[in-house]
C-alpha cells in the first residue's frame, strides 16, 4: 500500500526529458505527462528489501547479472514519451552487451529480463493493465506482481500476444520463475519479514 501522490503534472517531449532536471526522482511519464509516484509504505519497503536480499544473493552467487531497484527509468517509447520505474528489475549477464554500454545514463531503452512490481492501492486494474502492456511492448520476459495484502506473488511470462499468468503463489509454494532458473523462493519467507 502507498499514500496518494501529489497531483502536479508537467508534460515533456523526448528532447525536454533529456534535459530535464527535477528534485522528483520517483515518477513515470505517460504520453508525455509526468506522474509522480506515491510514497511507499513501510510494509512495502520491508517486503521489497526482503525480495531484494533473497534475489540478489541468488543472482550474485550464480553470476547471472544485475538486480537493481527504482528509481530508474525504462523508456517504452519516445513519442509520445512513456517511461516506467519498476520496483525491482533484473538485467541478465547474457544480454550484457545491450545494457552495459549505457551504465552512465539515467535510463535504458532496452528491456530488463525480469520486473518485480509490489502492488499498491493506486494500481487499479486499468493502470496495471497499461503497465503490463508497456512492459510487453518493451520486451520484458517475465513480470512478478507482489500482493502484500494477500501475501501472494503472481508470475507472468511474455508470449507474442501478451503475458500469460503461471498463477498466484503463496505460503510454501515455490515461485516458478523462468528467468532465474534454479531459484527456490517461497512467498511465506518474503512476507514473514513484514510480520516480524
Amino acid at each position: 500500500m502507498t499514500t496518494q501522490p501529489p497531483q502536479a503534472r508537467r508534460c515533456l517531449s523526448w528532447e525536454e526529458y533529456l534535459r530535464w532536471e527535477d528534485e522528483c526522482t520517483h515518477y513515470e511519464i505517460i504520453n508525455g505527462e509526468v506522474h509522480e509516484l506515491p510514497t511507499p509504505t513501510l510494509k512495502h519497503q520491508i517486503v521489497l528489501d526482503e525480495l531484494m536480499a533473497r534475489l540478489r544473493t541468488f543472482v550474485r552467487k550464480n553470476r547471472l547479472g544485475r538486480l537493481l531497484t527504482a528509481p530508474f527509468d525504462f523508456v517504452i517509447h519516445r513519442e509520445p514519451l512513456r517511461t516506467r520505474q519498476p520496483d525491482l528489475f533484473f538485467l541478465s549477464r547474457e544480454r550484457e552487451a545491450e545494457w552495459k554500454p549505457h551504465q552512465d545514463k539515467p535510463r535504458l531503452e532496452v528491456a530488463p529480463d525480469l520486473v518485480v512490481e509490489i502492488l499498491s492501492e493506486s494500481d487499479t486494474y486499468s493502470r496495471w493493465k497499461d503497465k503490463l502492456r508497456d512492459y510487453h511492448q518493451l520486451g520484458v520476459r517475465e513480470v512478478w506482481a507482489v500482493d502484500i495484502d494477500t501475501e501472494e506473488i503472481e508470475v507472468l511470462v511474455r508470449e507474442e500476444s501478451g503475458y500469460c499468468s503461471l498463477g498466484w503463489f503463496s505460503g510454501e509454494q515455490l515461485v516458478p520463475t523462468q528467468v532465474l532458473k534454479g531459484l527456490e523462493l517461497k512467498p511465506r519467507e518474503v512476507f514473514e519479514a513484514a510480520r516480524e
